[in-house]
């Protein structure tokens, strides 16, 4: 369920039920770990963290990189976690250590869902959220751009 919300007080003001304490939960731990220089927006109709285009510009669809979003959706919530996507040993390394944790792995190609905050391992959000710098990110996506491939080890 896409928001029509301009501002992530009223993205979350306009959430059902408990959800709103358990995105901004989820929300400060992401702000807690993001590293300098990502923006939080709302962007394609959720809380993103982005790489500004006053930044990087040359993207595919002329639209911010970007790193990691919050969502609410009909039946859960979820956390995009599309710059550790980009490579595959951080993607790998994502999924032993979630395991580790002992919660329910309800994961997708670059979300995790999430019915409940207990379900969601939140150390390790932030430890992930912090593991990419915005200038490491940045210079991977030009990588990528540059030799045709999506993803790397």
């Amino acid at each position: 369920m896409k928001s029509v919300a301009k501002t992530i007080e009223e993205y979350i003001n306009g959430l059902p039920g408990d959800r709103a304490a358990q995105i901004t939960q989820v929300r400060r731990t992401i702000l807690d770990n993001l590293p300098d220089g990502y923006e939080e927006v709302i962007n394609w109709g959720m809380i993103t963290y982005q790489v500004p285009l006053s930044i990087y510009l040359d993207t595919y669809n002329k639209q911010p990189l970007m790193y990691a979003a919050l969502a609410s959706q009909k039946n859960h919530m979820a956390i995009y976690l599309s710059g550790i996507y980009m490579f595959e040993s951080k993607q790998k390394a994502f999924h032993e250590a979630y395991k580790e944790t002992g919660k329910r792995m309800d994961i997708g190609k670059s979300c995790v869902r999430f019915r409940k905050l207990d379900d969601l391992p939140l150390d390790l959000i932030g430890r992930t959220i912090a593991s990419l710098s915005l200038s490491a990110f940045v210079e991977h996506v030009k990588q990528i751009q540059s030799s045709g491939k999506r993803r790397t080890k």
